[in-house]
């Protein structure tokens, strides 16, 4: 464990990064670094061509051939994925070999953000009307035959209430097989499986998230979600369908017509009340 944390570390050191300021291709003006995940570093940067803000994600040069391998998927993914809420690939190159991608930048908060350093806290009813315009989106990405894999709150971002979905590059299309992950406790094999319930279960714990932003501990004591969130027997079952507890849903339609029925049913109680 030692070890393999020391190895990481290293690691990163070893990445040559970009510094604030640095010119790409003579035309991105990296501004600042976003972050660096297992594959890539991100940046927004300033397109002089353009005069609009980009995106630009640096392939890591560790396991290069692999990570080359899954840069090439999330561009020809991103190509296929034509959709407001998802960030256009707007061009790849590559800059002193190593491969590149440019993409649309959104000025959106994360989930992740809101949460933990604004403190935004939502509601049942509040936290259910975000899942189901996540959903929206995640059904169309799954009719183009794909699975997002990690649909996690720094990867949900909201924009004037509006809903995005950002980082594709776990990304796989439906039939491809689904990588031998033996080590992996059970929780990450469910959410990295290639089938349309790895994202629908990811929902569960990002749902999950949203309930318990509004959660005030009465107790030191440590409880399942069950026992702690108060919530209404509708969205009970839900969870426990999305968390794979009980037999789960077909798919992300599936899901979201019970959303719509339980909130439509919430309408009709406020009316008659």
């Amino acid at each position: 464990m030692c070890f393999s944390y020391i190895s990481r570390f290293v690691e990163r050191l070893c990445e040559r990064r970009y510094r604030s300021g640095m010119m790409l291709r003579g035309r991105y003006k990296i501004m600042r670094e976003l972050g660096m995940g297992s594959y890539g570093i991100t940046y927004v940067a300033f397109d002089k061509q353009t005069n609009n803000q980009v995106v630009i994600k640096q392939m890591r040069t560790i396991r290069k051939k692999q990570i080359k391998e899954s840069f090439l998927r999330e561009a020809t993914i991103l190509q296929h994925l034509s959709h407001p809420q998802i960030p256009s690939l707007y061009e790849t190159f590559l800059e002193r070999g190593v491969m590149h991608l440019v993409m649309e930048y959104i000025d959106g908060e994360t989930v992740e953000s809101l949460i933990f350093e604004t403190g935004k806290t939502y509601t049942e009813q509040e936290a259910l009307a975000v899942l189901l315009r996540v959903l929206e989106i995640v059904s169309f990405i799954h009719e183009k035959g794909i699975v997002h894999r990690d649909l996690r709150i720094p990867n949900i971002l909201l924009k004037n209430d509006r809903v995005y979905i950002i980082d594709f590059g776990l990304a796989r299309f439906l039939g491809e097989k689904t990588p031998p992950e033996d080590t992996y406790p059970l929780e990450k094999k469910l959410r990295r499986e290639i089938d349309v319930k790895s994202d629908i279960y990811a929902l569960g714990h990002f749902f999950l998230f949203l309930l318990y932003s509004s959660y005030q501990p009465d107790t030191k004591e440590e409880r399942s979600w069950e026992e702690e969130l108060n919530l209404s027997e509708p969205v009970r079952i839900m969870l426990r369908k999305m968390l794979q507890i009980d037999e789960m849903y077909r798919d992300s339609r599936e899901l979201i017509k019970e959303i719509e029925q339980t909130m439509e049913r919430w309408r009709k109680d406020v009316i008659v009340s």
